[in-house]
């Protein structure tokens, strides 16, 4: 995808949830969260196209999982650890949980348990920009840009200008060997 195609996409997603969250009669509680690395840019993009949809800025709040994986003992004796950042009620809330890319399903599940320290909210829909399929849980996308088909040993990375990037793209590379 190149940066006219992911804006669009966003473009998409806005309006894909502004309309679920208006049949759902819940236009007024949608919040959004984005999951550190790689969903906070793309949490605060899609934010600015609800605004746009809802006639109103959701909140936003950023989660890091890194505490919260089924793989931190795999990780060593100290992972690297980021803010999360939810400074509003999740209570009866309904949250766009937001990802770069839909893998495996282990960073959503481990969101999903970082999510009820913070309270119960009334739903949790999940966008991405990229499914590339492939999971290992069962946990499926309410929203994605782009559904891709690739190898599990190839490597879909998006690059946002946000991050430092030249321009936006999103690129499947070979994996390297570990």
């Amino acid at each position: 995808m190149n940066a006219a195609e992911i804006e669009r996409a966003v473009r998409r997603l806005g309006r894909d949830i502004a309309e679920r969250a208006r049949a759902a009669g819940a236009a007024g509680d949608v919040a959004i969260v984005g999951i550190r690395r790689g969903g906070v840019h793309l949490a605060q993009r899609l934010r600015r196209e609800l605004a746009r949809e809802l006639g109103a800025e959701p909140p936003l709040g950023t989660l890091d999982i890194a505490l919260y994986r089924d793989d931190l003992a795999e990780q060593g004796a100290a992972p690297v650890i980021g803010p999360t950042d939810v400074r509003f009620p999740v209570q009866g809330k309904t949250l766009v949980l937001v990802d770069d890319v839909l893998y495996t399903g282990r960073t959503v599940r481990a969101a999903l348990d970082e999510i009820v320290d913070f309270g119960r909210p009334r739903r949790v829909w999940l966008a991405v920009l990229v499914d590339r399929g492939g999971r290992e849980l069962p946990i499926a996308a309410d929203f994605a840009g782009a559904r891709l088909e690739v190898s599990d040993r190839d490597d879909v990375q998006v690059r946002l200008v946000e991050s430092g990037a030249p321009e936006d793209a999103v690129v499947v590379k070979p994996r390297r060997a570990p």
